[in-house]
């Protein structure tokens, strides 16, 4: 019970840090249709510049002003950037993202060279909060629960129960008419891009002390980003935190647990072939769930688009 406890905790964590990231990219598609390659590069620049500012002004002063410089430069990418080539369509915006991904994180390398950062979690977080049957709990990690949490508590908050939200979500649906009662919808949309490529910087700032500050740290997340926000359903916020923690649960027990896929089998009435060595199966019947723990989203994600393909809480269809 005591193990259970551990990795409910190490699950929630991973799986909320997962939801920082694709927070932001679901308000992007959600506001504005588009999908984000890029997205996890902010993640990873919200990171550096963290790191950066922490060496004069402490992790603290990174906390804060990384997120907005990150957001400036998001706001600026759909101003100068992503409005122009929207008029041309998806297949462009996504072409636009993939090659900023790939400029972005060679700026990194080039400015920050390809080692991995010194970035460490501060002092007054360094300690344990608390011990479940001798496995102890960091303080940092509790803090990044309650820094997720605030976030999604806030963002849902913003959206439906204030005019900032209502005007937002009715530019989505309706931009002209928006439009026609004064609003200005370009400036509504980039603002939107800036505080989703924010939200992937705070989620950078967070994770970088734990993960690892390196130029290949986008890359590590960039795609279970996009599978959180296919179960979850694209533009779902609710389906954002659902998914995330789904998979951070997943992936959390699947290694804290050496379960063998034959023990399966077995227990499901297929009886072990004898000569396993010779089995056009052997790989499967041999396989435990810490080997293919990783790839476990992946099969969740094949097996919604099957049979849900808007996914678990998705409305948008176009």
């Amino acid at each position: 019970m005591d193990l259970i406890l551990v990795n409910i905790i190490d699950g929630l964590v991973t799986g909320l840090l997962l939801f920082m990231l694709s927070a932001g990219l679901t308000l992007i598609f959600s506001m504005m249709g588009v999908l984000n390659f890029a997205h996890a590069s902010f993640y990873m620049l919200g990171a550096y510049f963290a790191y950066q500012i922490s060496q004069g002004l402490g992790f603290w002063m990174g906390l804060l002003i990384a997120p907005l410089i990150v957001g400036v430069l998001g706001a600026g990418v759909e101003r100068y950037g992503l409005r122009r080539v929207h008029q041309y369509g998806h297949v462009p915006e996504l072409i636009f993202t993939f090659g900023l991904a790939l400029l972005i994180e060679e700026l990194v390398q080039f400015v920050w060279g390809k080692n991995q950062m010194p970035y460490f979690v501060p002092e007054a977080l360094n300690f344990s909060a608390f011990a479940i049957a001798g496995n102890s709990i960091p303080a940092y990690k509790i803090f990044m629960i309650f820094i997720s949490l605030a976030i999604f508590i806030g963002l849902l908050f913003i959206l439906t129960r204030t005019r900032v939200g209502m005007i937002i979500q009715a530019a989505l649906s309706y931009p002209r008419t928006v439009e026609a009662l004064g609003h200005n919808v370009p400036l509504i949309f980039m603002g939107v891009f800036g505080v989703g490529t924010a939200l992937a910087g705070v989620a950078g700032v967070i994770a970088g002390p734990v993960l690892g500050t390196f130029p290949g740290m986008a890359f590590v997340l960039g795609s279970i980003v996009f599978v959180t926000i296919v179960i979850g359903g694209l533009g779902s916020l609710w389906g954002a935190l659902v998914a995330s923690l789904l998979i951070g649960w997943i992936t959390t027990f699947a290694k804290a647990y050496n379960i063998a896929m034959a023990d399966i089998l077995n227990g499901i009435g297929f009886a072990t072939p004898e000569n396993l060595d010779d089995n056009l199966f052997r790989d499967l019947w041999t396989v435990t769930s810490p080997q293919i723990a990783d790839i476990l989203p992946y099969i969740l994600m094949v097996l919604i688009l099957i049979f849900r393909p808007s996914g678990l809480f998705g409305k948008r269809h176009s």
